[in-house]
């Protein structure tokens, strides 16, 4: 009964509370709304490629190895002509030195003809020494024709500086063994005359470099990278010279080659 009667009694003061509440707390109070930032969908850096410094640099330099060096290049790379010093112009000018069989490339200087001390020596007419061919000077002068000169040039051109290219620092002299010498084949008794003794030869025994050292025929035709070069410089003799002898030839060459403008009726005579 009395338990009953408490909880009436209990209900009632609710009641009686909550009417005398305030109107405005029983209500839902509306709360401002704010505006929030929504996480951006947008990447936050742009998708495109960005070109970074020196890439372009660095592409074209690696286009640009990739590619064959070309005519131009291979030109640039190789040593040029030494020149001569202001002494050596003006003692090869008080000397007489200078441009020989028209030739630009041929240094020398024009001398008076050549008698022979034996039956078939000698150079008639249009004889020179020669000092120097397309920048290589010569050991010791040379006396020849203006033929065999001009075919030196050729081989110096597109023989030895090929086949040396910067070897080195390139070729700076040819060692002349042999040029004009009045004399017969190999100094046999009763031989034939030497083109030796026309002036139509030149023996060379060794290419000095620009940086002292040397390729030898005789100590370097079979030795790695230096024989390789005498070789191909040999076999690129073969066509300016009518007769090409090396130490594949007999024992008589086996220290220098032997060039010389000799006309042969099948060919050219390369050994």
């Amino acid at each position: 009964m009395w338990t009953y009667v408490t909880l009436i009694a209990a209900c009632v003061a609710g009641t009686l509370a909550q009417a005398q509440a305030p109107e405005s707390s029983l209500r839902p109070v509306l709360r401002p709304v704010y505006p929030v930032a929504l996480p951006s969908l947008a990447p936050e850096r742009s998708l495109r490629p960005v070109l970074r410094p020196g890439s372009v640099a660095a592409s074209v330099t690696r286009v640009a190895a990739a590619v064959p060096a070309t005519a131009a290049t291979i030109e640039a790379a190789e040593p040029k002509p030494a020149r001569l010093t202001r002494a050596e112009r003006k003692a090869h000018k008080a000397a007489g030195i200078g441009k020989v069989c028209r030739n630009k490339r041929l240094i020398g200087k024009e001398v008076p003809p050549v008698p022979g001390k034996l039956r078939g020596c000698g150079i008639k007419k249009g004889a020179i020494k020669l000092y120097e061919v397309d920048g290589v000077k010569l050991s010791t002068p040379a006396v020849m024709t203006c033929d065999t000169a001009k075919a030196l040039e050729k081989w110096v051109d597109k023989g030895l500086k090929k086949s040396v290219r910067s070897f080195g620092g390139g070729a700076k002299e040819i060692k002349v063994a042999a040029g004009y010498s009045c004399r017969t084949r190999n100094n046999r008794p009763g031989a034939k005359i030497s083109e030796h003794g026309k002036g139509k030869a030149i023996d060379i025994s060794a290419i000095t470099l620009k940086n002292g050292d040397s390729l030898s025929v005789l100590k370097d035709w079979n030795n790695g990278k230096k024989g390789r070069m005498l070789k191909k410089m040999h076999k690129q003799a073969c066509g300016p010279f009518g007769t090409v002898l090396g130490p594949n030839a007999d024992r008589y060459h086996r220290d220098h080659f032997h060039f010389d403008t000799a006309k042969h009726r099948g060919g050219a005579y390369c050994r």
